[in-house]
């Protein structure tokens, strides 16, 4: 990865206020419905690589007991809060090795972190390792080469003494290389006192054929299936689904 960005370290205690929990529900449900919905049972035990705050895990945890994995001690600290009840490790999901497996493994947008075909295929055989045989993968990329869109967004919120509202752009430089860029404008607010961040994330950008090809090389039997949310263009974001064989 690029160097971990700002606000999963120094500034990840803003976190809440930039990516609220009760945001993730409706898309939490839709993924539990994929992790039950694919695979034998039981379906008891989920791995979660790259699970930043912990968001999406404080809804998954309701059917599932889970392992969070994620690089970032900041973001480590902030789900440890929301989440007491899961298991929290230290982690790069290229390189992770916890000696066990998993009835289901899930990769949110962590995975875009993902820069080359080298590290998107070494993310994969993680996933392969950590899951059973008959289990089956859930990885859900931001864009995948086809679906991919430049624009903007915006938000925040308050709590207390603190508030927060971003700047969220979207950018292709090079349309052929395997990258985009997500830059991030911060508004800050301590008290009266308001200060201006920038964050840069540099975030992978392949093909659906090469994202089903890494797969199948690694063994799984994958499929494509869109996501479902209301807030979701029907088409806009797509979903790898992948099936461990079992033995």
């Amino acid at each position: 990865m690029n160097g971990v960005p700002r606000f999963y370290e120094e500034l990840a205690s803003w976190w809440p206020l930039l990516s609220a929990p009760d945001e993730y529900e409706e898309e939490a449900e839709f993924f539990t419905a994929l992790l039950l919905g694919h695979g034998d049972h039981p379906a008891e035990t989920l791995l979660e690589l790259g699970s930043g705050g912990g968001n999406t895990a404080s809804f998954l945890k309701r059917r599932f007991r889970m392992t969070l994995v994620e690089p970032s001690a900041g973001m480590l600290e902030v789900s440890r809060a929301l989440n007491p009840e899961c298991t929290h490790v230290q982690g790069d999901m290229r390189s992770v090795r916890l000696a066990r497996q998993f009835d289901r493994v899930f990769v949110h947008d962590a995975i875009v972190y993902m820069t080359s075909e080298q590290d998107l295929r070494a993310a994969i055989e993680t996933v392969w390792l950590h899951c059973r045989p008959g289990g089956a993968a859930v990885l859900a990329p931001d864009y995948v080469k086809e679906t991919f869109r430049t624009g903007t967004d915006c938000g925040g919120r308050d709590a207390g003494e603190r508030g927060l509202r971003f700047l969220e752009w979207v950018t292709d430089p090079d349309p052929d290389d395997a990258t985009y860029l997500v830059d991030y404008a911060f508004l800050l607010r301590e008290g009266e006192r308001v200060r201006v961040e920038h964050d840069r994330h540099v975030e992978g950008l392949f093909p659906r054929d090469v994202w089903l090809r890494l797969l199948r090389e690694t063994g799984f039997e994958p499929h494509v299936t869109p996501l479902v949310h209301s807030e979701v263009e029907p088409g806009a974001h797509e979903v790898f689904v992948a099936v461990k064989p079992a033995r």
